[in-house]
């Protein structure tokens, strides 16, 4: 027997930020249908931006918490799924994880766990004293929030992670800030006072708040080890081993080219 790969695609380049955002539903869409069979993960670093839950909209300070947005460089969106604000840039990287899956809905709240283990598993690779659970006052609090353990008394959120199921396919998306948390926090702590929700800039951090000198190519290189290792050993007994094949973002974009989701 053998097993379909995964594929594995790290986008050099950027489409823009919503077209960024809007071209994971693409690929998703792209799996669903069958025009890319298997898993896929696609990693980028995304450009400075503030995505805003459906929530945030309907908040009287929403108009100016777009301002701050731009005010600090960051251009506001606003996301399909769930959650509050959330902030991230160049020092940040975003994984879409998408799967073909017969009863996409099964299984939804355990992918959460799931992933949350492999992300702290991840950072725990790196050296960070990671955990997962919610942090009091945190930005897009959230019970799979994926932070560091500095002391006793301070934890910094690094990632947050939403889905979104369609039938036939689900998509698995992590944004997780590796480098340079400052702009993040300052853009946040402004953004959070604008539409009158609670944060503590204390709990906005990055990786390299944990590890000095932690890139974000070492933690794609430490995701991708993961990943291998994973496949290894979750392979049905009397399977082939899977693996990973590595597409270029060229190649992607030729296979299922951008497009405006509905």
């Amino acid at each position: 027997m053998t097993s379909t790969p995964l594929t594995w695609v790290e986008q050099d380049t950027t489409l823009g930020v919503a077209e960024d955002l809007t071209y994971s539903t693409t690929l998703l869409r792209a799996v669903q249908h069958g025009d890319i069979t298997g898993p896929l993960v696609r990693l980028y670093r995304p450009e400075p931006t503030v995505s805003f839950g459906q929530q945030d909209t309907r908040m009287p300070g929403y108009e100016a918490a777009q301002d701050q947005s731009r005010a600090h460089g960051f251009t506001p969106i606003v996301r399909k799924v769930g959650g509050r604000a959330a902030a991230y840039h160049h020092g940040s990287l975003i994984i879409d994880h998408i799967q073909p899956e017969a009863d996409a809905m099964f299984g939804f709240r355990k992918r959460f766990e799931y992933f949350g283990e492999l992300f702290t598993s991840v950072l725990h690779g790196l050296g960070v004293n990671a955990a997962v659970g919610e942090i009091p006052d945190e930005y897009c609090a959230g019970e799979y929030s994926v932070h560091a353990v500095l002391s006793s008394s301070h934890r910094i959120k690094l990632a947050g992670t939403a889905q979104r199921v369609v039938k036939g396919a689900w998509l698995f998306s992590t944004s997780l800030v590796v480098e340079n948390a400052e702009p993040v926090r300052a853009v946040l702590t402004d953004v959070y006072q604008a539409i009158q929700l609670p944060l503590d800039p204390a709990t906005v951090g990055a990786v390299d708040d944990a590890v000095p000198g932690v890139t974000v190519a070492d933690l794609i290189d430490e995701l991708q080890l993961a990943y291998e290792q994973r496949i290894r050993s979750e392979k049905p007994r009397g399977e082939a081993s899977s693996h990973i094949v590595e597409m270029s973002w060229s190649d992607l974009q030729e296979r299922v080219p951008p497009t405006v989701d509905p």
